[in-house]
Formats: C-alpha cells, structure tokens, sequence
C-alpha cells in the first residue's frame, strides 16, 4: 500500500484505536493510534512529537514479538507515514536528541539531518500546494460558464433628487460659438528666383514647410539645388523651392 507525504498531516492528527483489543489494525492510523497508545513517551501525535531514534523499528519489533498484531510491514509503513509528516520533520531540527522506544535520549540531530529534514519538509507542502491549485482549477472548469449581461440602453439620470426637493432644470448648455478662420500672417509675397541668378554663392530663400529660411547656393545641378542653410546643413532642393533673398 502506498501512502502520499502530503497526506501524513491528517494521517497522524486523527488516529482511531482498534475497536477491541484482540482485533488487528486494519491501516495505517489504526498502527499509529497502537503505537502512540503503548508507547507515549516514545510516539505523540500533536505537537510534541520527538524525532525517533535510529534502528527504532527493530526496537519495536522486538519488543512486540512474533505474537504481535501488527505485521512488521504494518509497522514500516507507519514509521514511514509517521516520520514523514509535516510535524516531525519540523522537530527533526539541528541539536535535538531523538528518543528511544521509552522516551530515553539517544543520539543528537547533526546538521547534514537537519538540512535533509528541511528539504523533505519544504518538497512536500510545495507538492500539497500543487494538488490543492490543481483541484481548485478543476472544479472551475466543471462550473458552467455564465453569459455576459448585456448593457442597458437606458441612460441614468445626471443628478439624483434628494427626497422632498423640487427638481431642479439643468442649465442650459453655452452656446460655443463656431471658431473663426485663422487669420494668416500677412507676410511679403515670394519673388520667385530667375534662372539667371542660379550661381554658386548666391543668397536665396529656401521654402521649407510654411517657412521660408536662407541659404547659400552651393551647387547647381537643374532640376536640383544644392544649398546651405544659415544653421550651417547643406541640403538638396528643387529649383522652384528657390525665391530671391
């Protein structure tokens, strides 16, 4: 039979006792409740657990005998599900003594334990917590999906009346009126280059965007223009982009 770590929280905290005293356990917590009933000093199932001396199943197992009620595989898979729960790797700390089958001290926890003891711990609650995600995701996918609720085409009211006051009109909107054309500023009027005046050196007006800018010719090559504007960049035009200066 195989029992899961994450399990072993809730396998030790309810323990149930056999129902008489010649009857043999029949799982795992019925083991445990045995175990805990003959030997209190030794096993615990709340807080009080004690980390276990090592060779603690031959103990037992000689002490109950051949005659036994529990099988010796019912006691290793209790001392397996007693030893891996959550509570027992949490005592099982650097320093600690374990305790004999009559509660004795026996030899201390070392580090390389303790660690060891830390990581079983930690895999197994991240192992619950993955199987607790998983059927909570489960069950989402089992619940029916509901429709969306379409809006509603009625407009709600801007204000709401305070009881026993009169309404009260809402003022009527500004009427804005319609936005005047811009007035462009009155600039002089482009004379446009003669070809005449294409030569190297010349200064004329470059129309870039909206904005006329001054520039050097500083290469003529028709249709294009080469010129170099008062910021210094030389850039290339077109010979109808040019106005006299």
């Amino acid at each position: 039979m195989t029992i899961s770590i994450a399990e072993t929280a809730e396998t030790i905290d309810t323990p149930v006792l056999p129902t008489t005293e010649t009857a043999k356990p029949a799982n795992v917590k019925e083991v445990l409740a045995f175990l805990v009933s003959q030997y209190p000093l030794c096993f615990a199932q709340d807080e009080h657990i004690k980390p276990l001396k090592v060779g603690i199943f031959q103990d037992i197992a000689q002490r109950l005998g051949d005659d036994s009620q529990i099988s010796k595989t019912q006691l290793r898979q209790a001392l397996r599900v007693y030893t891996s729960s959550w509570r027992y790797l949490d005592a099982t700390k650097e320093g600690v003594s374990r305790v004999d089958i009559d509660g004795q001290p026996a030899e201390v926890i070392d580090a390389q334990q303790a660690e060891h003891a830390a990581k079983l711990l930690a895999e197994s609650k991240q192992k619950a917590a993955e199987k607790r995600k998983a059927r909570m995701q489960e069950q989402r996918a089992k619940q029916p999906v509901k429709a969306p609720v379409a809006p509603s085409d009625k407009k709600r009211p801007n204000k709401t009346l305070v009881k026993g006051s009169k309404p009260v009109k809402a003022a009527p909107k500004a009427v804005v009126p319609a936005a005047k054309e811009t007035i462009a500023t009155v600039a002089p009027a482009l004379l446009t280059l003669e070809p005449a005046m294409l030569a190297v050196g010349n200064k004329v007006l470059v129309k870039l965007g909206q904005t006329p800018m001054p520039a050097t010719i500083q290469e003529v090559s028709l249709p294009d223009v080469t010129v170099q504007l008062g910021s210094g960049m030389v850039i290339k035009t077109r010979q109808d982009s040019l106005y006299q200066a």
